[in-house]
C-alpha cells in the first residue's frame, strides 16, 4: 500500500511530501498526495531512532517487561530498532533463546528488535558462550555482552574478542572490576562519604576500559564500551581513537543529565548501575558526545516492578526506564546547552548506532528508495513525564514530574504506522 507524509519538516529546513511504497520511500518532492495523507504539520521528519542497549527482560521477568511492552515503549520513544541484552532467565547464550527473543519481536510488530547474544555461558564469566551459533541463528546475532556483568577475566576477554572477529562481531563491554565494586552503591565521592554508603570508584570503570582497549589493539578486533559514566572514561576513548584502534561507546541519558548528588535523600529511583556521577563527570559526557569522541546514545532501559524500586535504598534494584523519554532527554542536556544541533542528535542516536550494529534498514537518510524507518518529531511541544502514561511496564522513571521539550508524535516501521499522534498503533498500520 501507498501513503503519504506532507509538510515534513527536513534537518536541512525544507518542507517535503515523503510517499511510501510498500517499506521504502518511493518518492520526495512538493505537491504529492499519493494514497492516505498523513499530514506532518511541519514537524521534524527524521530516521527512526536505534537503541543498542535495551532490557526487555523476556523470557523469564515478564513481570518486569516483556518484549511486546518494551517494543511499545521503544515505537513511543522514536525508536524502529532495539538491541535486548542477554541477561534474561534463561540467559540468551544460545541459539534458542536469543531465536525467540527475535521471534517475539516480529510477533510485536512495533520496533525490529535485535537480540544481544551473552558472551559467557550464563553470564558466569568462564567459558565463552556458543558465539558462533547465536550468529549463524536466524537472529544472525553480532554484538554479545555480559552487561549487568563484566567480563572480567582478561584471557577470556581476549578469546571473545578474537572470536568474534572471525565474523566482524562486536563484544559490548560493561566496564566495572567487579573486585573494586563490592557492595557498591552510588558513586565514590564526597556524597557517598556522607551518606555513609558503599562507594563506586571511577578507578573500577577506567581500569576494564583501559585494559580492553588495549586487548582490541592486541586482537584487531571490535570494541564497544557501554554505558560511559566517568571523564577519565571519555579520555582513555579519546586516546584509543587516536591511535586507531577500533573502539566506540556510548552514553545513557540519565548520565548526561542527572548527577550524585540527587542520591542525597535515599529515593532508589536514582540507583542505577553505573551510578550517576559528579557534575564534572556529566560535563565532560556531554563534552565527548558533542564532539564525537562517544559515538552513540544508548538508553540502557532497565524496568523493575514497583516491589523492587518501592523500597530502602540497600534492598532496591539497580536500573531505569529511558525509551520514551530518551530523545527529550538529549535534546534537554544537548541542544537546549547548544552543544549539539538536531543533524548531531540524529548522527549520535539513529545513523551510527545502525552502522555499529550492521542494522542496514535503519539508520539511513531520507533518500527515494531508503527504508521506511522513520520518525516525526514535534520539536516546539512541552511535555510533563508521567510515569502513570508510559508504556513500558515498569514506571521507574527518575524523569517523572520534569518538564521536557519536543516529543515524538509519529512512527513508522518498515512503512507501517505504529505510532499515530503518541499513540501506539498495536500491529501497525498501512
Amino acid at each position: 500500500m501507498k501513503f503519504t507524509i506532507g509538510n515534513a519538516r527536513m534537518l536541512d529546513g525544507k518542507i517535503v511530501d515523503v510517499v511510501v511504497n510498500g517499506e521504502v520511500i518511493s518518492e520526495i518532492g512538493s505537491g504529492l498526495k499519493v494514497g492516505e495523507v498523513i499530514d506532518a504539520k511541519k514537524n521534524l521528519l527524521i530516521p527512526g531512532l536505534v537503541d543498542l542497549h535495551t532490557h526487555l527482560r523476556e523470557p523469564g521477568r515478564e513481570d518486569s517487561e516483556t518484549v511486546a511492552t518494551g517494543s511499545a515503549a521503544a515505537a513511543k520513544g522514536g525508536y524502529t530498532a532495539i538491541s535486548a541484552m542477554a541477561n534474561t532467565f534463561p540467559v540468551a547464550d544460545t541459539a534458542g533463546v536469543v531465536e525467540q527473543v527475535y521471534r517475539l519481536g516480529q510477533e510485536a510488530g512495533l520496533c525490529d528488535v535485535f537480540p544481544i547474544g551473552a558472551v559467557t555461558q550464563g553470564l558466569k564469566g568462564e567459558a565463552l558462550a556458543e558465539l558462533g551459533a547465536m550468529a549463524n541463528s536466524k537472529a544472525k546475532v553480532r554484538i554479545f555482552s555480559d552487561d549487568g556483568k563484566c567480563v572480567s577475566d582478561p584471557l577470556l576477554m581476549r578469546r571473545a574478542l578474537e572470536y568474534v572477529k572471525t565474523f566482524n562481531g562486536i563484544i559490548a563491554q560493561h566496564a566495572q572490576d567487579p573486585a573494586l565494586t563490592v557492595g557498591s552503591q552510588m558513586n565514590e565521592g564526597i556524597v557517598s562519604a556522607r551518606l555513609g554508603l558503599t562507594g563506586w570508584p571511577a578507578v573500577a570503570e577506567e581500569a576494564i576500559i583501559a585494559r580492553d582497549i588495549l586487548l582490541a589493539e592486541h586482537v584487531g578486533s571490535r570494541l564497544h564500551i557501554c554505558h560511559l559514566t566517568t571523564a577519565g572514561g571519555v579520555e582513555l576513548v579519546r586516546f584509543a581513537k587516536s591511535r586507531g584502534i577500533n573502539v566506540t561507546a556510548e552514553v545513557t541519558p540519565h548520565h548526561l543529565l542527572l548527577i550524585d548528588e540527587l542520591v542525597q535523600n535515599y529515593d532508589p529511583i536514582f540507583k542505577v548501575n553505573p551510578p550517576l556521577r559528579t557534575e564534572k563527570d556529566v560535563l565532560a559526557l556531554r563534552k565527548g558526545l558533542a564532539d564525537g569522541t562517544i559515538d552513540i546514545v544508548g538508553t540502557d532501559h532497565a524496568p523493575h516492578p514497583t516491589e523492587d524500586k518501592d523500597c530502602e535504598w540497600q534492598s532496591a534494584a539497580f536500573g531505569m526506564v529511558g525509551l520514551e523519554t530518551a530523545l527529550s532527554v538529549v535534546v534537554k542536556a544537548m541542544i537546549e546547552s547548544n552543544l549539539m544541533s538536531w543533524s548531531d542528535l540524529v548522527d549520535r542516536m539513529s545513523i551510527t548506532p545502525a552502522k555499529i550494529a550492521g542494522y542496514s534498514k535503519h539508520g539511513n537518510q531520507i533518500l527515494k528508495g531508503s527504508q521506511a524507518n522513520l520518525t516525526i518529531i514535534d520539536t516546539d511541544k512541552t511535555w510533563i513525564v508521567d510515569r502513570n502514561r508510559l508504556s513500558s511496564k515498569s514506571k521507574n522513571t527518575p524523569f517523572d514530574g520534569m518538564k521536557l521539550h519536543s516529543q515524538v508524535i509519529h512512527t513508522f516501521l518498515n512503512g507501517k504506522q505504529v505510532l499515530n499522534d503518541g499513540l501506539v498503533v498495536n500491529g501497525g498500520s498501512n
